[in-house]
């Protein structure tokens, strides 16, 4: 529950600033396979049956915090192995980027609907009446649900004023847009990764802390460390995600962790935004009938695999991530980059090979934070700097759902001011899919889609910390206060040519 601290955020954050403080004071073997004991202190469970899983739990998220598989635990293995791979500043994420900590899984119904101890078994039994598969009947005084011939539909959920029926989803697969997720043998669940496109929204949604992610903090704080210069490139849905502070107070916060420096991402959206207006006047309709926008990889990763028809449909720009990369690297050839954002996907797409030369590391913002205190550092109490303020309004709203399309529709008018955009828009992956099925019947030709895998866009990606509502308005008056309103104002659009901004 993003901006809501909860017992499973507080350990997720205890985990990665322990990470991160084992990074900065130097590896220590010994203080490394301590630590679910330093975390899990005394002899009475706190959160689970036993306090020797509650530990178990805390080394498996210790090792992906690391960015080191799960271990399977068929046969006995150290919490240390494999580590030894990840104590450098060059590792890159390895699939699957998320998994199922397997004895940490709840076993939750997949979908159950049942009468609860509330039925009044009232005169009227609507339940009974609006059931297609005549699965409710009357027994002891209440409803009952023969789950033989029951279809999950729910009419008898919504037809009881008394809400005595209640409909059971898996948390984890209920959100996921790509039915990811199914139960192995034991009742778990467990995802398939040839499905997956590592979107997050499982590892939100499920309650009991089972869903691990993989993170890079030791890494690039060992880089850090190191004499190579490291630069930050953060996301726009940064507004609201760390209290009320300036832009020129988080310029001062990276400095003071050891970076040369921070970029906004918002100034690679407005390159993305100003090459994807160019794409759509050159293709649409004259090549395609329509054409799908890139910056969000858990959505274009989607398209992609359901709808490999429209592969060619998806803009070919780079995400705003890889060309803020990019165009660090080509005024700091010799420089490490570190993309700070609100998103799971984008450890995917740059652990790609053709991304891994622009972008070396990607942190959320929940690691983020968690490098932080481990410093010991309050953005809020750090001195100003000189703001962050070279993107345009149109490129820090690409943070938002409607961002995107709105920016790229901006621009196209610029170019051709006379030409008619229309422009069509889904947030969450049933909604993204449902978007495509669409335009795969005609109904979408000619227009500009924009998807997005979170439902609000990036701001509500699995990374954040503040509430979603929230970091929406910050975002709005961030980029209400830039000084260049559109794309095409960016003094950026010059270096498109030597950025080879196509994939």
């Amino acid at each position: 529950m993003r901006g809501i601290k909860t017992t499973k955020s507080r350990l997720r954050n205890r985990i990665f600033t322990e990470v991160a403080r084992l990074a900065f004071e130097g590896w220590d073997a010994r203080k490394f396979e301590n630590l679910p004991y330093k975390i899990i202190p005394g002899e009475m469970a706190q959160y689970r049956d036993s306090v020797f899983v509650e530990r178990e739990v805390v080394a498996e998220r210790l090792r992906a915090a690391m960015g080191l598989s799960l271990r399977k635990f068929c046969s006995y293995s150290s919490v240390r192995h494999g580590i030894d791979a990840s104590l450098i500043d060059e590792k890159y994420y390895e699939p699957p980027l998320i998994d199922i900590i397997k004895f940490a899984c709840n076993r939750c119904d997949e979908n159950r609907v049942f009468v609860t101890n509330a039925c009044q078994n009232c005169l009227e039994h609507p339940c009974m009446e609006v059931c297609p598969k005549k699965a409710v009947s009357i027994r002891n005084g209440g409803a009952f649900i023969d789950e033989e011939k029951c279809v999950k539909c729910g009419l008898c959920v919504n037809a009881c004023d008394y809400h005595a029926i209640v409909k059971h989803e898996r948390p984890c697969a209920k959100v996921c847009g790509m039915n990811a997720i199914r139960s192995d043998e034991y009742g778990r669940a467990e995802i398939d990764h040839d499905k997956c496109v590592s979107c997050g929204m499982c590892l939100v949604s499920c309650p009991f802390g089972a869903i691990i992610d993989k993170s890079q903090i030791f890494q690039t704080i060992t880089a850090l460390k190191s004499d190579t210069p490291v630069y930050a490139a953060i996301a726009p849905a940064f507004a609201g995600q760390f209290g009320n502070v300036t832009t020129g107070q988080i310029r001062t916060a990276f400095r003071e962790l050891g970076f040369a420096d921070v970029v906004e991402v918002a100034v690679g959206a407005d390159l993305c935004t100003i090459e994807e207006a160019k794409d759509f006047l050159e293709k649409v309709p004259s090549e395609q009938p329509f054409m799908a926008t890139s910056c969000c990889p858990a959505w274009s990763v989607m398209a992609k695999k359901l709808f490999p028809e429209f592969a060619p449909y998806i803009s070919m720009a780079l995400t705003p991530m890889v060309l803020t990369g990019r165009l660090i690297k080509k005024q700091h050839p010799d420089c490490k980059v570190v993309f700070v954002g609100p998103c799971a996907a984008k450890k995917l797409e740059a652990s790609r090979h053709s991304v891994r030369s622009d972008v070396d590391f990607v942190l959320t913002f929940e690691e983020f934070a968690s490098i932080l205190e481990a410093k010991e550092l309050v953005i809020s109490e750090c001195a100003e700097s000189e703001p962050l303020c070279a993107a345009s309004g149109d490129g820090l709203r690409f943070a938002v759902s409607g961002g995107v399309a709105g920016a790229v529709e901006n621009a196209i008018r610029a170019i051709e001011p006379e030409r008619a955009v229309m422009t069509a828009r889904a947030e969450g992956l049933p909604n993204c899919k449902k978007m495509l099925q669409l335009a795969k019947a005609g109904k979408y030709d000619g227009f500009l889609l924009e998807g997005m895998a979170c439902p609000g866009g990036c701001v509500a990606g699995a990374g954040v910390i503040a509430p979603i509502r929230k970091s929406t308005d910050a975002v709005g008056k961030l980029a209400q206060a830039a000084p260049l309103a559109h794309a095409s104002d960016s003094p950026f659009r010059t270096a498109l040519e030597a950025l080879e901004i196509s994939e």
